[in-house]
C-alpha cells in the first residue's frame, strides 16, 4: 500500500477516502482520520472498532446465527475442538463493576446459546475488548477477544470481536477469516466493507473489488454502502484509477446533507477531488466534512487551512507550554 495518510480514530473498523496513493490502515483504512493526513485510516465509528453490540461500540452482529444441534451447543460452552488442547489458559482479568450487561440486547441473545455462568463471563469479555480498543490497547483487547472464542466460539459476536482486533493490528489474514465466520454463522454480510478492506490489505486489489461487487453488497444499509464506496475508491486510487475513485463516490448518499457518516463521503470525495487537481471543488466538500463532523473525528478543518495558505508555526514559548507538566 503506498504511504501511510492522515487518519482519524473505526474499529472497527474505522472508509474515508483512500488517501494520497492510497488510504491507510486499520481501522478502515480509508477513513478519514486525525491520526493521519488526507483520509487515512480513522478508527472506526467510527467505527471506532469497538466490539460488536457494545452500545459505544459497533452494531451488533446481524442475526444471531444459529446454533444448531448437539455439537454445536457443545462448542458454545466451550467444550469444543476451539478450546486449548492443554492446561486451561488463565483468562484476563476483569475488572470490578463490569458485569456483561452494558452489551446490547441482540448480543445478549446469540448467547443465550450457552450456560447462563458462561454467558455473563463471555459478556464481560466483549465490554473488556471494546474498552481496550477505545483505548488503542490492541495486545489487551486481544487477550479478551481470543478468551470469548475459546468459550464461544460459535457465537458471532465474539468472533466478530476478534476479527476487529485483528483488523485493527493489520493481521489482515486472521480479521478477514473472523469476518467470513461470523457472515457463516450470521448470514449477515455487515462485515462486507471490512472484508473488502481486508482483501485489499493483503494485496488482493482484485478480489476486492470482485467481492466488493457481490449480490449481498445490494443488501447493505446505507451507512454499510457509505463504508464499501470509501473502500473501493481507495482500491481504485492504489491502481492508479483516480477518475474511477471519484466515479465509486458517487452513491445517493452523497447528494445528502452532511450528517453522522455522510461527512466521511463527503471527506473522501474532498480528498479524491484534491488528487485530481480540482482544488476549489475539493474545498467545497471539505466544508461540507467540516459541518457534519461534530466530533472532530477528520482533520477537514486543518486541510481547509492547508487550502487557504494558513500554517500554524509554534514558537519556541508554545513549545514549552505544551510540554508543561499540569499545574505549572
Amino acid at each position: 500500500m503506498a504511504e501511510e495518510s492522515s487518519d482519524r480514530r473505526a474499529g472497527a473498523g474505522r472508509p474515508a477516502g483512500g488517501s494520497g496513493s492510497g488510504g491507510g490502515r486499520p481501522p478502515r483504512r480509508d477513513a478519514p482520520g486525525r491520526t493521519g493526513g488526507q483520509g487515512g485510516s480513522g478508527r472506526t465509528g467510527d467505527r471506532r472498532g469497538g466490539a460488536p453490540g457494545t452500545r459505544d461500540g459497533r452494531p451488533s452482529s446481524g442475526r444471531p446465527g444459529a446454533a444448531s444441534g448437539q455439537k454445536d451447543d457443545r462448542e458454545n460452552r466451550g467444550g469444543s475442538r476451539l478450546a486449548p488442547k492443554g492446561p486451561r489458559l488463565p483468562e484476563p482479568r476483569i475488572p470490578e463493576g463490569v458485569t456483561g450487561k452494558e452489551l446490547d440486547r441482540s448480543i445478549h441473545g446469540q448467547l443465550r446459546t450457552l450456560s447462563k455462568e458462561n454467558a455473563d463471563g463471555v459478556a464481560q469479555h466483549l465490554v473488556m475488548v471494546a474498552a481496550f480498543l477505545e483505548a488503542d490497547d490492541l495486545e489487551s483487547a486481544l487477550a479478551h477477544a481470543e478468551t470469548a472464542v475459546r468459550r464461544a466460539g460459535r457465537v458471532p459476536a465474539a468472533r466478530e470481536a476478534l476479527g476487529m482486533v485483528a483488523y485493527r493490528q493489520g493481521d489482515f489474514a486472521r480479521a478477514l477469516t473472523e469476518f467470513r465466520t461470523v457472515r457463516r454463522l450470521s448470514g449477515s454480510s455487515h462485515l462486507l466493507p471490512l472484508m473488502v478492506d481486508c482483501e485489499r490489505g493483503l494485496g488482493r486489489q482484485g478480489r476486492a473489488l470482485d467481492l466488493a461487487a457481490t449480490p449481498e453488497a445490494a443488501g447493505l444499509e446505507e451507512s454499510e454502502r457509505i463504508e464499501l464506496a470509501i473502500v473501493v475508491s481507495g482500491i481504485r486510487r492504489d491502481l492508479g484509477q483516480v477518475d474511477a475513485a471519484l466515479l465509486a463516490l458517487q452513491i445517493p448518499a452523497l447528494k445528502r446533507s452532511p450528517t453522522a457518516g455522510v461527512f466521511r463521503l463527503h471527506y473522501a470525495y474532498a480528498d479524491v477531488l484534491l488528487g485530481l487537481g480540482r482544488e476549489d471543488e475539493a474545498r467545497e466538500w471539505f466544508v461540507k466534512a467540516m459541518k457534519g463532523d461534530t466530533e472532530g473525528e477528520t482533520d477537514a478543518v486543518e486541510r481547509l487551512e492547508q487550502l487557504d495558505g494558513i500554517e500554524l508555526e509554534l514558537g519556541e514559548d508554545d513549545e514549552l507550554e505544551d510540554g508543561a507538566e499540569p499545574g505549572e
